[in-house]
């Protein structure tokens, strides 16, 4: 009995620490894509036309983890959903910044 209540404790721990560190890690991969749009920028590797582009995108994943976190918990699937955002606006970012245009 009381070591089922200790491994059930422990799983319990593991979950809440697994979510937590999962947003954080969702929090730091939406800091560094606003870093490289902003370098991007500043070297003038991004017109402005790509910038809010970029911009717009960053947007949504944003307002999709403020979705996601309304219910007090981002779920898996959520979780999941939002990388794949994150993911794909990382390649818009990169391939924005290396097709030749610059700012003048």
């Amino acid at each position: 009995m009381k070591v089922k209540f200790i491994t059930a404790t422990a799983l319990v721990m593991a979950i809440s620490i697994t979510g937590a560190s999962a947003q954080k890690v969702i929090h730091h991969h939406a800091a560094h894509q606003q870093a490289r749009i902003e370098q991007g920028v500043q070297s003038g590797e991004l017109t402005k036309g790509e910038t809010k582009h970029l911009e717009n995108k960053e947007k949504a994943v944003h307002q999709e983890v403020k979705i996601a976190k309304a219910d007090g918990k981002i779920t898996n699937a959520e979780r999941k959903d939002i990388r794949q955002d994150q993911r794909q606006t990382s390649r818009a970012i990169y391939r924005e910044k290396h097709n030749g245009r610059v700012r003048h």
